[in-house]
């Protein structure tokens, strides 16, 4: 195993060199507008994860994807001429799918926004099922001996009851 500093190093310099191959090395038609998101690296340094959207429709996607695949030795050669390692790892284009889920928690983000205003319209006519104040009042222990019957003769002077056997 290899250090994960030098491991994430050499993806970040893979990323480059695939990058600019794409750029300035491939002429092929099919390639549309692609951008590399990121590159993974086992951690063996053999094997290189790139992952790639491209911008448009999915038959566009579709061509670039096969353009990537058949460039797939072209690539793997700018790698290992410009990297210092002994070996070169084998480099697999993956579609990355962040605008899939972009718009997915685009998509959520729009209905909460609807569901949010439905509420705000409810609770302007909303009323309480209840007492408007739901909160428990401090109890007046006079008033309710006074609504009991309860003599004031039967307390003591700290306003206790106390039985007939006293």
């Amino acid at each position: 195993m290899v250090d994960a500093a030098r491991a994430a190093k050499m993806a970040d310099r893979i990323k480059v060199i695939v990058a600019k191959t794409l750029e300035r090395g491939i002429r092929d038609p099919r390639l549309g507008f692609v951008t590399i998101t990121d590159v993974r690296v086992t951690g063996d340094l053999q094997h290189a994860s790139v992952f790639y959207t491209v911008y448009g429709s999915d038959e566009e996607r579709a061509e670039s994807a096969a353009a990537l695949q058949s460039a797939t030795g072209l690539v793997r050669r700018e790698v290992g001429k410009n990297l210092t390692a002994r070996l070169t790892p084998s480099i697999q284009f993956i579609a990355d799918g962040i605008p899939e889920n972009a718009a997915l928690i685009d998509s959520l983000l729009t209905e909460a926004h609807k569901r949010d205003a439905s509420v705000e319209a409810l609770k302007k006519t909303a009323q309480y099922a209840g007492d408007e104040d739901p909160y428990v009042k401090p109890r007046d222990i006079a008033a309710e001996e006074e609504a009991a019957g309860f003599d004031d003769d039967d307390d003591d002077e700290d306003g206790h009851y106390v039985s007939g056997n006293a």
